[in-house]
């Protein structure tokens, strides 16, 4: 089960059940994984937070299996809370599981949770207690999500079977190992049949030498004006250029929204909130990129004064302290869900707040003289 345990959050299809207090959401979910995941108890609201499980259901591959609070736990403020986070998993799940109670009553909240399946293309199954929890696996194996997943590289112009990973290694970078994005990066070139090399900065120029003129040079977002020099240096070879952060905004859909939100900057005033929000949690450092590095750049490319909130992990607000943020600025989402991607950038939209991401920022931050519509980087 190791491969399973490696696979990324995004990788996986979320399969999340919803339901009435005591319908037996937390119960199917034990029975359903063949593990104690979640707390089973007579008293209604037993559940007040999701819990996850990552398993693999054949033939879907990875999956994650997520138990939610009662829809009706409703009562007071931390109800409204608990009730908002299960609207929030049903917002970002593939296949939505209601869970009867084997009273057969379908009221208002149940109706409401065949709307939001709906509207966001959202497969629905349905269980009644004491149905066949095996029957239950077999449809699950069966869903086919509506949306195709799509690939980092898809749509992507460029020459030659070649693709360049630039992958800084510095005071950032995780020890003994490569960050998710450039690895699903080989991995891709590796399934489509392209030679793949990686290097670093430092051997940009020495690897440029041996490369077929077109090629594609992938780079952090961090390293784009070094990276740049040097292929201006090397004008000849005519390479494309891009990065892994905007290649996810892509891959993410949120590609179109993050080009609004490169207009959007020079409506920035002194005062406005910022929220920067990265969707994976790890140690901060002095020289972060999310808390240091992109309120510099923000700072620099506007001029003004601005004020930053940041959050990490699952956590994605908009508003902060009675204050409504005027821009959200995301990291490339590797360890989030296409659906989740969208729902966030559905957040910005019906608030009004323009969004974008660390790497189509950075490109702007480092002079470089515009995105193009392919995701490449004209500089």
């Amino acid at each position: 089960m190791a491969g399973l345990n490696e696979s990324p959050s995004a990788n996986r299809l979320k399969i999340a059940f919803f339901g009435l207090r005591n319908a037996g959401k937390s119960t199917l979910v034990n029975e359903f994984t063949g593990q104690n995941v979640a707390i089973v108890s007579d008293v209604p609201g037993t559940t007040t937070d999701p819990v996850s499980k990552a398993m693999e259901i054949l033939p879907l591959g990875p999956c994650t299996i997520v138990d939610t609070a009662g829809l009706d736990d409703d009562a007071g403020d931390l109800g409204a809370m608990r009730v908002k986070k299960s609207l929030d998993v049903l917002a970002a799940s593939d296949v939505a599981i209601w869970v009867d109670a084997g009273d057969g009553e379908k009221g208002p909240l149940y109706q409401k949770f065949i709307s939001e399946c709906r509207a966001r293309g959202t497969a629905v199954l349905e269980y009644k207690r004491g149905d066949s929890v095996e029957e239950l696996r077999k449809k699950v194996s069966l869903v086919r999500p509506m949306a195709e997943e799509k690939v980092l590289l898809d749509g992507l112009s460029f020459n030659g079977s070649s693709v360049v990973c630039v992958c800084p290694i510095d005071s950032a970078a995780p020890k003994g190992r490569l960050i998710l994005p450039q690895v699903q990066l080989i991995r891709e070139c590796l399934d489509r049949g392209l030679a793949c090399t990686v290097c670093q900065v430092e051997r940009l120029n020495e690897v440029l030498s041996r490369q077929e003129k077109g090629s594609l040079v992938v780079t952090d977002s961090q390293a784009f004006s070094k990276v740049a020099s040097i292929l201006r240096d090397n004008a000849s070879g005519d390479w494309r250029l891009t990065s892994f952060s905007v290649l996810f905004a892509r891959k993410q859909g949120v590609f179109d929204a993050c080009l609004e939100g490169l207009a959007a900057l020079s409506n920035l005033r002194d005062g406005d909130l910022v929220v920067i929000a990265e969707g994976c949690t790890h140690h901060r450092q002095c020289d972060d990129i999310g808390t240091v590095k992109i309120p510099a750049a923000l700072r620099a490319l506007t001029g003004k004064k601005l004020d930053f909130v940041f959050s990490s992990g699952s956590s994605f607000d908009l508003n902060h302290g009675g204050r409504l943020a005027s821009l959200a600025v995301h990291c490339g989402g590797c360890m989030l869900t296409r659906r989740e991607s969208q729902r966030r950038l559905e957040l910005c939209r019906a608030a009004s707040v323009a969004s974008i991401n660390y790497g189509m920022l950075l490109a702007a931050a480092h002079s470089l003289k515009k995105v193009r519509p392919d995701g490449t980087v004209e500089y």
